[in-house]
């Protein structure tokens, strides 16, 4: 995909991860896109539904539904992926993920380029401030999303 196309889809991952931030959750927003059409957008719902396993990217890929395949997929999210989040998209075969922003996390993007994953990385600022100002705000959540940890 083009820049401007990458830009645009991390736009609709961000609208996500607003969405989760003004609900009072970890602002993580993600897109799934295959031949340049929208099959999914999902956010963080940990907070919101109680749930530890409901990072934006799973959100998303729950809302895809079935694939027969996910080659061709590319995954935006609007913060690099956790080991959970990458072992799904390594799973299901996700063959691109694009990145927001690693700042705040760093997240997993030598695993997944590892084993085969194209990864992109957007340094987005609007990312990246949405999740500083998160933090910033609720240290506490953060902490308890990452499980205290940012080696994972």
């Amino acid at each position: 995909m083009s820049d401007n196309q990458d830009q645009k889809m991390m736009g609709l991952a961000y609208q996500q991860a607003y969405k989760s931030y003004l609900e009072g959750g970890v602002p993580v927003g993600a897109v799934m896109v295959k031949d340049g059409e929208v099959i999914s957008a999902g956010h963080n719902r940990r907070v919101q539904d109680g749930d530890p396993t409901a990072h934006g990217e799973i959100d998303c890929l729950r809302r895809a539904g079935r694939q027969s395949s996910y080659n061709g997929v590319t995954l935006y999210t609007t913060l690099s992926p956790c080991m959970m989040c990458s072992g799904a998209i390594l799973q299901f075969g996700v063959t691109r993920v694009v990145i927001g922003e690693n700042r705040n996390f760093r997240g997993n993007i030598e695993f997944l380029r590892s084993h085969g994953v194209q990864v992109d990385l957007l340094e987005d600022k609007k990312c990246t401030e949405l999740m500083d100002n998160f933090i910033k705000e609720k240290p506490g959540l953060w902490d308890e999303d990452i499980a205290g940890r940012t080696d994972v």
